[in-house]
C-alpha cells in the first residue's frame, strides 16, 4: 500500500480535466489521469473533478486521507464571460447632489458587449439615503421584479466610507440573492472602475456559487479532508470561501496554472513560459522568481483584476502551414484541430503513401492557402509538430514525439512541392510560426528588463515541443522543455502557494501604514490556511500613484522537501559561473544561509566603476536571484537593525526624482525576504525590523543591497 501523502491538482479545460498527484514532500510526479470535463452533467464540471479525483486515487493507491492539498482550476469564469453565460446583475447607486450623479452614470455598464450580439444584463436602481431602509427595500424590489438575480451595491469613496454599501446590502440580504459591495472587491479608487469590475464579479456570482457548492460537497462525500482550494488568476490558490467572495479571481487562471509549474517545478528564477497547445501559445514573465503581473483587460476595458500577464499568439504544435508562389508564406492561426484533420507526422508512413500537396479552406472565409496531404490513407494536415519532428526538434518521450520515418515522410511531399528538401522546409516552416512568438517574447522581455543573457525558455503544454527549442535555437537564449510538460498546468496547481493581494491608495504613506497593509495581507492568506511561519510578503509603494501593494504567498504546510539529490558546493559554484558568464575560478562565495549561498565576481571595465555581480542559488543548485551590481554584507538577528540602518544609510541615493533607497533582499532561514520595492528608507528599515521580528538572535541574516540609480 503507498502511504505516501500527495498534493492534487486539477485543472478543469474546455475539453478535458486533467488531475496530478505530486508527493507533498519530494513534489515527484506520482500520477496522472485525463477524463472529459463533464460540462452537460446534472453536476455540471463538478462531476469530472471527482471522476479526476477517483481515477488519480485508484491509479497511485492513495485513500482520500492521504490528500494534503486539493486544488482546482477551471475556465469556468472566463468561458461564461465569453459566452455571455452569466447572470442579470441589479446595480444599487448610491448618492446624493454630485455623487448621484456619477453614481447613475454607472447604469451604462448595461452597453457592455460580452459577446458578439450579447450585452451584460443589468438593470439600475438609485438610492440617495442608504439608511433609508424602505427606500432600499423598494430598490431591491424593483430589480427582483425586473429580473436580477444577483445585487451590487456602489457609492463613491466607498473604499474610504464603506458603511452607506454595507448598510444597503444589509437591508437587501434577507430577499435572498446572493450580494457583493464594490468596496469587498478592491480598495482601490475610481467609482467607475471599481464598481465595473464588482459588476462583472456579480454576472458570475451565481454559476460560480453553485459549482463551489456542488465541487466541495462532492470532495467532503469522497472522503477527503483536505481544504479545497482554487486557482487565481495571479498565479496562486485561494480558499474556497474567497472564491465565493470574488470569483472573477478565476478568470485567466488558466494560464496562471502553467507559469505556477514553471515557477515551482522547473524553479524559474529569470526567464519566459510559454505554454503551447494545439492552436495557441500563452507567453508569460517569471522576473526574480516571481510572475508577471498586471491589471487585466475584461471586455475591453481594464479592471482592477491583477492578473497574469499572458500574452497569446496564434500558433501551437496543430497549427497548419501556409503557401504560395513556391513558397511557405505563413503558419497559423488555424491547426489541425478547427479543421478536422489528423497530423501528418503521426499517420504511418503505408497511409501516408502516394502523397501529394493540395491546399484548403479550413473555414468558411478563411484564405485557401492550409498545405494538407492527400494519400493513400486520407487527408492529413501539415504542422507545426510534424516540421519539429522531422527537424528532431520532439525530445525522446515527449507528448508529441512520432516516428521519425513518419515525420520525414510527412514532410517530404511539401519540400517537393517547394523544390527543396526535407530538413529546409521544416526549418523554414518553423521559422515561420515562431516569427510571431520571438516578437512577442522580444518585447516581454524589453518591458520586463529581462537579462537576455541569463534568461531562460521553458515550454510547457502538449505542443512545447514544437515552439521552444526552435526558439532557443534561433534566438541563441537557453531554452528547455519543461519535465512533464503536457500536464504542466495540473502541476502548476498541486504546487501553487495560498496568495492574497491587498492595495491601498494611501497618499505619502507612513511606515505604520505601510506595515499595517503588509499585516493585512499575511492576515489573509493566514486566514485560507497557510502556515504562518513560512509566509513570505512582498512590499511595493510606488509613489506616483501613492499605491502600497502587498502580496502574500505561504504554503498550507511548512514543507520540508528530502529531495533526493542536493546539489554540492562544485554544481553550485558552476551554476554561479555559468549564469555569471565568467570562469568558476573567478567566482567567489560571499556569504550564505542553511538554504542559499551567495556568490559573486567582479567586472572591471575601462574608466567606469568596477562591478560586483551576484548571484544567490539554492540548496538545489537553482539561481534564485541575480543582481548586476549588489552589495553583500552578513550579519545576525540581533546586529541586523544597526547594520541595515548604517547600509541603508550609505546606499540610499538623493535627486531630482527623491529619495531612492537601495533595493534590499534578507536572507533568513530558508527564505528570501524581498524588500525592493520600497523606495522610503525609513518604512524599508521598519520592514526589515517586522522581517527580523520572533527569530532567535545569533540568526545568520545576509543582506543583499543594490544601488538605485
Amino acid at each position: 500500500m503507498n502511504t505516501h501523502r500527495i498534493r492534487v491538482g486539477i485543472d478543469v479545460g474546455g475539453t478535458f480535466t486533467d488531475a496530478v498527484a505530486v508527493d507533498a514532500t519530494t513534489l515527484e510526479l506520482l500520477g496522472q489521469v485525463k477524463v472529459p470535463t463533464s460540462h452537460h452533467h446534472e453536476d455540471g464540471v463538478a462531476h469530472g473533478i471527482v471522476e479526476a479525483l477517483d481515477r488519480l486515487l485508484e491509479q497511485t493507491g492513495c485513500a482520500p486521507a492521504d490528500v494534503a492539498f486539493l486544488a482546482h482550476g477551471t475556465t469556468q469564469a472566463t468561458n461564461a464571460l465569453l459566452e455571455g453565460d452569466v447572470a442579470t446583475v441589479g446595480l444599487i447607486g448610491i448618492g446624493t447632489g454630485p455623487a448621484a450623479v456619477l453614481t447613475r452614470r454607472l447604469a451604462s455598464f448595461g452597453k457592455l458587449e460580452l459577446a458578439p450580439g450579447k450585452r451584460l444584463p443589468l438593470v439600475y436602481a438609485h438610492v440617495t439615503d442608504p439608511q433609508d431602509t424602505a427606500a432600499v427595500r423598494s430598490a431591491v424590489e424593483q430589480l427582483k421584479g425586473e429580473g436580477a438575480q444577483v445585487l451590487v451595491a456602489s457609492q463613491p469613496f466607498s473604499v474610504d466610507r464603506p458603511e452607506g454599501e454595507q448598510t444597503v446590502l444589509d437591508a437587501a440580504r434577507p430577499y435572498g440573492l446572493p450580494t457583493t459591495a464594490a468596496h469587498e472587491i478592491t480598495s482601490l479608487y475610481g467609482l467607475h472602475k471599481r464598481t465595473r469590475t464588482a459588476v462583472v464579479n456579480a454576472a458570475i456570482l451565481p454559476r460560480m456559487l453553485a459549482t463551489a457548492d456542488l465541487v466541495d460537497a462532492s470532495i467532503t462525500k469522497a472522503g477527503v479532508t483536505a481544504p479545497l482550494m482554487v486557482m487565481r488568476c495571479d498565479g496562486g490558490v485561494m480558499a474556497l470561501g474567497e472564491m465565493r467572495r470574488r470569483p472573477l479571481l478565476t478568470v485567466l487562471s488558466g494560464p496562471a496554472a502553467g507559469v505556477a509549474g514553471a515557477l515551482m517545478q522547473e524553479r524559474v528564477s529569470e526567464g519566459v513560459f510559454l505554454e503551447t497547445g494545439g492552436t495557441s501559445t500563452d507567453i508569460s514573465v517569471v522576473r526574480r522568481g516571481k510572475v508577471a503581473v498586471r491589471h487585466a483587460t475584461i471586455l475591453g476595458k481594464t479592471s482592477y483584476l491583477s492578473a497574469l500577464d499572458v500574452r497569446t499568439v496564434g500558433v501551437g504544435g496543430g497549427s497548419m502551414v501556409r503557401i504560395g508562389e513556391g513558397r511557405v508564406t505563413g503558419v497559423g492561426p488555424r491547426s489541425a484541430h478547427i479543421a478536422g484533420l489528423p497530423y501528418a507526422c503521426f499517420a504511418s508512413p503505408d497511409q501516408l503513401r502516394d502523397a501529394k500537396v493540395d491546399t484548403v479552406r479550413p473555414m468558411d472565409g478563411d484564405p485557401a492557402d492550409y498545405a494538407v496531404l492527400d494519400a493513400a490513407g486520407g487527408r492529413f494536415a501539415v504542422t507545426m509538430t510534424c516540421a519539429a519532428n522531422a527537424l528532431g526538434r520532439v525530445p525522446e518521450g515527449d507528448f508529441a514525439r512520432c516516428d521519425p520515418e513518419s515525420a520525414r515522410a510527412a514532410i517530404e511531399p511539401l519540400a517537393a512541392h517547394l523544390g527543396t528538401d526535407v530538413a529546409t522546409a521544416a526549418t523554414r516552416i518553423l521559422d515561420a510560426g515562431i516569427a510571431q512568438v520571438k516578437s512577442v517574447v522580444d518585447a516581454m522581455i524589453r518591458d520586463y528588463r529581462l537579462d537576455k543573457d541569463t534568461a531562460v525558455l521553458v515550454g510547457g503544454g502538449g505542443g512545447a515541443a514544437s515552439v521552444t527549442p526552435h526558439l532557443a535555437h534561433t534566438s541563441g537564449m537557453e531554452g528547455r522543455i519543461a519535465r512533464h510538460n503536457e500536464v504542466i498546468s495540473p502541476i502548476g496547481v498541486a504546487l501553487a502557494l495560498v496568495r492574497e493581494q491587498v492595495e491601498r491608495i494611501v497618499p505619502g504613506a507612513t511606515q505604520e501604514q505601510i506595515l499595517a497593509v503588509r499585516a493585512e495581507a499575511e492576515r489573509a492568506v493566514v486566514a485560507q490556511g497557510a502556515a504562518a511561519e513560512g509566509v513570505e510578503v512582498e512590499i511595493t509603494v510606488d509613489p506616483q500613484t501613492n499605491t502600497v501593494r502587498a502580496v502574500a504567498t505561504g504554503a498550507t504546510e511548512l514543507r520540508t522537501q528530502d529531495r533526493s539529490h542536493r546539489a554540492d558546493d562544485t554544481e553550485r559554484l558552476h551554476a554561479a559561473a555559468a549564469s555569471l558568464k565568467t570562469d568558476p575560478a573567478a567566482v567567489q562565495v560571499l556569504a550564505g544561509t542553511a538554504a542559499h549561498t551567495v556568490y559573486g565576481t567582479e567586472t572591471r571595465r575601462r574608466l567606469r566603476p568596477t562591478r560586483r555581480p551576484i548571484r544567490i542559488v539554492d540548496v538545489d543548485g537553482v539561481v534564485r536571484h541575480h543582481a548586476a551590481d549588489a552589495r553583500v554584507e552578513t550579519t545576525t538577528v540581533a546586529g541586523a537593525p544597526e547594520v541595515l540602518a548604517r547600509l541603508v544609510g550609505e546606499s540610499t541615493s538623493y535627486g531630482d526624482g527623491g529619495v531612492r533607497a537601495p533595493a534590499l533582499r534578507l536572507l533568513l532561514g530558508s527564505r528570501i525576504a524581498d524588500l525592493s520595492g520600497v523606495l522610503d528608507p525609513q518604512p524599508l528599515l521598519a520592514l526589515a525590523r517586522s522581517e527580523l521580528r520572533a527569530r532567535a538572535a545569533d540568526e545568520p541574516v545576509v543582506a543583499v543591497l543594490e544601488v538605485r540609480s
